[in-house]
């Protein structure tokens, strides 16, 4: 993954996006994470019972996410993309 963290907030569509993905640039809040070449999964603890399931597909940068966020990229997608270019040892190849 060529991308930085300036490259990923661009994403982002709005500051308050980029708030709440950094806030989740934690592994603590990810009980499920992996990555192969070209996607990035993991699921993220909300404040429901059940994680949000995350993906990131690495070749055309697209997001999916399981929350019913109307934001694209969600906070979630954000949150997991910084991860892995921040703390690429936390996200381990699957």
């Amino acid at each position: 993954m060529n991308l930085n963290a300036d490259q990923v907030v661009a994403l982002a569509p709005d500051a308050a996006s980029v708030k709440a993905g950094r806030d989740l640039v934690k592994p603590a809040k990810w009980p499920t994470l992996g990555q192969s070449a070209d996607l990035l999964w993991g699921e993220c603890q909300g404040s429901g019972g059940k994680p949000y399931q995350v993906s990131v597909d690495l070749d055309g940068l697209a997001f999916k996410c399981t929350c019913p966020s109307r934001k694209f990229p969600c906070k979630h997608g954000l949150g997991l993309l910084l991860l892995a270019v921040e703390k690429p040892s936390a996200v381990q190849d699957d």
